[in-house]
């Protein structure tokens, strides 16, 4: 087999579909875009889905969008553990729900470190601010993981 022996595969070449070229063509008066709407035209503007409310509409317009999916900590600091705790006491959900600290005792909660803390507890919470840990263990106290 020399050089200009060579040939394409069968049917891999095509000529060009020349659209637009008049009604005997077969491909003339719309060209394949169908009739009328705006795939029919030159121009699709971006971001339209075919009628379907575009996602940059769907989105909120302003700053302040919560992904769906996103964790919101109710927050307990170590002053509200202070004034509603005795000495020794296990702090948990339930109790820190029934003297007011929180809305609801199965919504996930995070200890901050405002304010001081000078009481031996045990706390329970699904979430400790680092200085929060350090000022309870200083204390005396313990930590735990809901």
């Amino acid at each position: 087999m020399k050089l200009h022996d060579l040939k394409p595969a069968e049917g891999s070449k095509h000529r060009k579909i020349r659209k637009g070229r008049g009604e005997a063509a077969g491909k003339g008066k719309t060209a394949g875009r169908g009739t009328k709407g705006t795939g029919a035209r030159k121009n699709v503007p971006i971001g339209f889905e075919g009628g379907q409310m575009p996602l940059q509409r769907r989105l909120p317009k302003l700053p302040g969008f919560t992904p769906l999916n996103r964790v919101e900590y109710q927050p307990v600091n170590l002053s509200q553990l202070e004034q509603h705790f005795a000495a020794g006491d296990k702090v948990d959900g339930a109790a820190l729900a029934s003297v007011g600290v929180l809305r609801d005792a199965d919504e996930p909660y995070k200890v901050l470190a405002r304010g001081e803390l000078t009481k031996k507890l045990t706390v329970v919470a699904d979430k400790f601010s680092a200085s929060a840990k350090e000022a309870i263990e200083a204390a005396g106290g313990t930590i735990e993981a809901a």
